[in-house]
């Protein structure tokens, strides 16, 4: 016991010493905790924060929206040029925003936010570069940014002369941390300063009768601001922009610090679907961040609640933890057999162009977009992914369509890489994790190599063996090196070698194989017989002492049409020792006579 004790403080020690700044907690276990959570609390200071049910009114008690489903993609409204831009270390310059912008409009978006004009000289160039190169479709609408003043109000009216359809997006913090800390305003000062603007805005608009421009308004932080109070900003913009089912008023709710988990936001929007007023008139919009990161369910259980338009960034870019990731939002939709109204058939490309221009990289394991989102390295997953994809192929057959046009349902591939422009190739990857169905499916797709089951686990003992010793994974090329290296070529070049052979059968049923054999450098012939080639040739070895004999076989072709190779698979007992060889050759017979002397060789026995 005392060993024990002092073995335990040893390694307490030892932890500390190797991460110093960490402090293992240490406080009592809670006296209502089960036996088998024995978790102690830690002395990190979170008395200092709050709940957001203690921060801010949740009225909203006979919630509807866990019961619904989402049938229809929302707007999507892509905020990269502006919100995703303000987050950069080295901001757009014009041609790398205009290249955003342009894979925005090719992907199918209707409505981009392309910049914050009275903000930077850069962004009122772009919007002006878009209004002076006819960039803009005819469909779509460009939507500015501003903050609740008049100068900057200016500004942003200026920056969209000529285009053909516009929102003009007012923004002022609501919250009261931000009222009493930032704006140092009351309520009735923090409305009556939205009101002027939007009072500025609205003016500043109908000196352009002809042009199409409507009107967005963000109460920032709504997510911790008084839901009366945020009814009572919106509905009166709503009645001052004088809006109308065709000329609606966007109010869009943002989340711009999350502050708590998804059902107490989606809780927020139903209460807002609810009561605002003039409701046909009003699109309902969320603007959710990624602090806690459940940015995504923000905006799917928004959507459930009631929104109708959502803003956010490709790949989730934006200040601090970033915006809500418009990728992933459709791709949820999309597999769930809902249309996303937006294209992603190359993902790679949309990838290639937001690395480009945020410079900043998408993490490899990012939903859907990453490098390795669609690879499994570990065993399991393999070798039910290998199946799944067998299986679809059959299915797809079976059906009469093409296995890209056939209902999926892979394990562990929540939609077919290919619908993305994803090859199958990166699905499967081999390392230490991997097993045999995974080994089995890449030389079978890379290599029209079928495994025989029994054959499968030898092969993966080698593969382990090899990604043990090397810590790194195997590409398909290497992983057939390794197949031909350990079963192909010790059929020529190991102890025991055939220098000439022929077989014949003599009479029905009874076979018979002459050789020259070459052994230990040593040329001895000899002859057997039996009921096929291959039992004849077990024979021959034996009358030079090699005792085999062949407990499984198999073998198919490579491909299809005259002088195509066949493999051959081979598993023999020579003497007491169980192992497997192969034998690649356009004469099917030869392939099975390689193999089995493959498999001599690899016996290790074939000397002695």
């Amino acid at each position: 016991m005392a060993d024990r004790k002092k073995f335990r403080t040893m390694i307490s020690h030892s932890q500390g010493m190797v991460f110093p700044t960490l402090h293992t907690p240490t406080g009592a276990v809670p006296a209502d905790a089960p036996r088998w959570n024995p978790q102690r609390p830690s002395a990190m200071p979170h008395h200092r924060y709050q709940s957001a049910h203690e921060r801010v009114a949740l009225p909203l008690a006979d919630r509807t929206w866990p019961s619904r489903r989402i049938e229809r993609a929302p707007l999507w409204v892509p905020v990269d040029l502006r919100d995703g831009n303000q987050a950069l270390a080295e901001p757009m310059d014009t041609e790398r925003k205009r290249r955003m912008f342009d894979l925005l409009v090719t992907m199918g978006f209707k409505e981009i936010e392309v910049g914050y004009p009275s903000a930077s000289q850069t962004d009122f160039d772009f919007v002006r570069h878009l209004a002076d190169s006819d960039a803009v479709p005819e469909d779509v609408t460009i939507s500015v940014f501003t903050a609740a003043r008049k100068d900057l109000i200016d500004r942003t009216i200026a920056s969209v002369d000529g285009l053909p359809r516009t929102l003009v997006h007012l923004y002022t913090a609501t919250a009261p941390t931000w009222r009493n800390v930032v704006l140092g305003r009351s309520r009735a000062e923090v409305h009556e300063l939205i009101r002027d603007a939007a009072t500025y805005v609205l003016r500043r608009v109908e000196e352009r009768p002809d042009a199409d421009m409507r009107f967005e308004f963000s109460p920032e932080v709504f997510n911790l601001t008084e839901p009366d109070f945020v009814l009572e900003v919106c509905n009166s913009l709503t009645e001052l922009w004088e809006a109308s089912p065709d000329r609606p008023v966007v109010h869009n709710l943002p989340a711009t610090v999350e502050i708590a988990t998804p059902n107490v936001y989606a809780d927020q929007i139903e209460y807002m679907d609810r009561h605002l007023a003039r409701r046909e008139s009003v699109i309902l919009s969320v603007h959710p961040h990624n602090d806690r990161g459940t940015g995504v369910a923000c905006a799917e259980l928004a959507v459930l609640a009631g929104a109708q338009r959502v803003e956010g960034c490709l790949f989730g870019n934006g200040e601090r933890t970033g915006n809500v990731d418009l990728v992933t939002l459709a791709l949820n939709l999309y597999a769930q057999g809902v249309n996303p109204m937006i294209d992603f058939s190359d993902i790679d490309a949309v990838r290639e162009v937001v690395e480009h221009c945020n410079r900043l990289p998408v993490h490899p394991r990012h939903p859907y977009g990453g490098d390795l989102v669609h690879t499994a390295f570990s065993g399991t997953h393999q070798d039910a992914i290998a199946k799944g994809m067998t299986h679809h192929a059959k299915q797809a057959a079976e059906m009469g369509v093409p296995a890209e046009q056939a209902p999926w349902a892979v394990p562990y591939l929540p939609i077919d890489p290919g619908d993305i422009g994803r090859t199958y190739e990166e699905v499967i990857r081999i390392n230490s994790q991997s097993g045999k169905g995974g080994i089995a499916h890449l030389l079978r797709t890379h290599h029209s190599l079928d495994l025989p089951q029994a054959m499968r686990p030898d092969f993966s003992h080698i593969v382990q063996q090899v990604t043990d010793a090397t810590g790194q994974e195997l590409t398909h090329k290497e992983l057939f090196e390794l197949f031909r290296a350990t079963y192909l070529a010790p059929a020529l070049d190991g102890p025991v070698t055939l220098v000439s052979w022929s077989t014949a059968e003599t009479v029905p049923g009874e076979h018979q194989f002459t050789c020259t054999l070459q052994i230990d450098g040593q040329e001895r012939s000899c002859r057997g017989t039996g009921n096929g080639p291959l039992s004849a040739l077990a024979e021959a070895l034996r009358a030079v002492g090699i005792t085999i004999d062949i407990l499984g076989y198999a073998e198919h072709s490579i491909s299809t049409g005259p002088g195509s190779p066949a493999v051959a698979y081979a598993e023999c007992r020579v003497d007491d020792v169980t192992c497997w060889g192969a034998g690649w050759d356009t004469s099917v017979l030869t392939a099975s006579v390689h193999a089995v002397m493959a498999a001599v060789n690899r016996s290790g026995r074939a000397s002695s």
